[in-house]
């Protein structure tokens, strides 16, 4: 690097604990302060200590996942007391309660935030080795829960799922990052009309974009009820699945089922397929894996048996040919959706063409940092790679909105687009109604030259073809 070893200062805060979002924010305020060119707090997880050592910070051999790193590269020597100062100021920020006297102190306890609240859904959102204690004691109570931590271990899934079975509450997740319960959404959830509709999703992602889809269509969804990833694994074989498809039958503002996963195992999903057809509600399947329907396609499926047309999906921009290289680079924040991209591209080009495709929103990346809808910031690093990789031809992106996602996530990503000079197709996954307003959006990547869809299954194909391989 070209920055001077006595601009950088990089130190360990032992015993300090924040979690991820909060540290992305105390990042991003320190960044903003005169005379920092860089700034970046965070636990000194393995993952973070790779990201800090590629932004050029040395980060002690010493440092534990107990450590918070303090990294920042200055204009100059001297602004480092002012912006130590900061980190400390932001931290208190961050963390700070809301001023004034309250009447009741808040609970230090999901058991007793559950008795003072005996209708609620537990919604637990800690580190994955601690959330099955806390989405316990929910279940004890006979509370369903939705449990948005990942890097919780499958054998605790089964555990949870199994208590839960036993008193009949339902149990979304782990990594349930979303789902709508009586009209509220929860994680990230799409702003959506109420309609026939009723989803139960082994993914979350999956999730959106069929939301979405149904949005463009003007088909709302009542209910969508995340079951976590895994659920139509070998290892936990439907549990949620199978309570969430009994409630939606019971329901009566429901006209049709929808369960959506990224690839199960092929004995659950004939096991779950089975007890579909003892609902008297319909059951529209979108499963994907090899030879089955892309989540496209199992949206117009939905449409037609509804009895409703089905649209042209929008598209805005468009992407120049390729000027060389030879690869596909598939960069995702969201895991269905990367999932779906790769079976349709090994489809059509061959799986082991030397294309790549990476979920940031993997546990491998997301161990002591925010979710990539989020933190962008490992994306758009991987983004700069991939363009300066003359092996890459095309680019292939998504953008996932709705609450709790970034807030505007083209005011990073469209300059960075706009700085690649290689073909980017991106899929924008969201509706009108949510908070970042997805033509706003989409204007603002296609003004960056990308081309951009609805349909992730549609920007897979595009992208596909600008390679030069089947549409």
């Amino acid at each position: 690097m070209n920055t001077p070893p006595s601009l950088t200062h990089v130190e360990l805060r032992a015993g300090a604990y924040a979690d991820s979002v909060t540290l992305l924010q105390v990042s991003r305020t320190v960044q903003g302060l005169d005379g920092v060119l860089a700034a970046q707090v965070a636990m000194a997880t393995a993952l973070n200590i790779e990201v800090l050592t590629e932004m050029g910070f040395e980060v002690p051999a010493e440092a534990t996942t107990n450590d918070m790193v303090v990294a920042i590269r200055l204009a100059e020597p001297d602004a480092l007391a002012s912006a130590l100062a900061g980190v400390d100021q932001a931290l208190r920020d961050a963390t700070r309660r809301v001023d004034g006297p309250t009447e009741v102190a808040p609970p230090r306890t999901t058991s007793s935030a559950l008795r003072r609240t005996p209708d609620a859904v537990a919604l637990v959102s800690v580190p994955g080795a601690n959330a099955l204690v806390e989405a316990m004691d929910a279940v004890d109570a006979g509370r369903d829960v939705m449990v948005f931590s990942d890097n919780v271990p499958v054998e605790q899934e089964v555990a949870l799922k199994r208590a839960a079975a036993e008193r009949g509450v339902l149990v979304m997740g782990p990594d349930c990052g979303t789902a709508v319960v009586g009209g509220l959404g929860l994680g990230f959830a799409n702003v959506v009309a109420p309609g026939p509709v009723g989803i139960v999703a082994a993914s979350g992602t999956g999730c959106q974009q069929l939301l979405a889809l149904l949005d463009h269509a003007g088909v709302g969804v009542s209910s969508a009820l995340g079951v976590g990833g895994r659920d139509l694994s070998s290892e936990v074989r439907g549990a949620s699945t199978r309570e969430a498809m009994r409630r939606l039958d019971e329901d009566p503002a429901v006209d049709l089922i929808v369960v959506i996963s990224k690839p199960p195992a092929a004995d659950v999903a004939t096991e779950i397929e089975a007890y579909a057809a003892s609902l008297a509600t319909p059951v529209e399947f979108a499963l994907l894996g090899a030879g089955r329907p892309d989540l496209t396609a199992a949206a117009e499926s939905v449409l037609r048996r509804l009895g409703r047309d089905v649209p042209a999906w929008p598209v805005e921009g468009t992407a120049a040919a390729p000027s060389g290289g030879t690869a596909l680079r598939g960069l995702f924040v969201g895991g269905t959706l990367q999932s779906e991209a790769k079976l349709i591209a090994a489809d059509a080009l061959g799986a082991d063409a030397g294309h790549t495709f990476i979920d940031f929103g993997d546990d491998a990346y997301t161990a002591g940092r925010a979710h990539p809808m989020i933190d962008p910031s490992l994306r758009l690093e991987h983004l700069a790679r991939a363009a300066a990789d003359p092996e890459t031809a095309v680019v292939l992106l998504d953008v996932v909105l709705g609450h709790g996602a970034e807030a505007d996530p083209t005011a990073l990503l469209a300059p960075a687009i706009a700085a690649v000079d290689k073909p980017v197709v991106v899929a924008v996954v969201g509706t009108e109604g949510d908070p970042q307003g997805r033509a706003r959006q989409v204007r603002t990547l296609a003004e960056a030259g990308a081309e951009v869809y609805l349909s992730n299954a549609g920007a897979t194909r595009r992208a596909i073809e600008l390679l030069g391989g089947t549409k």
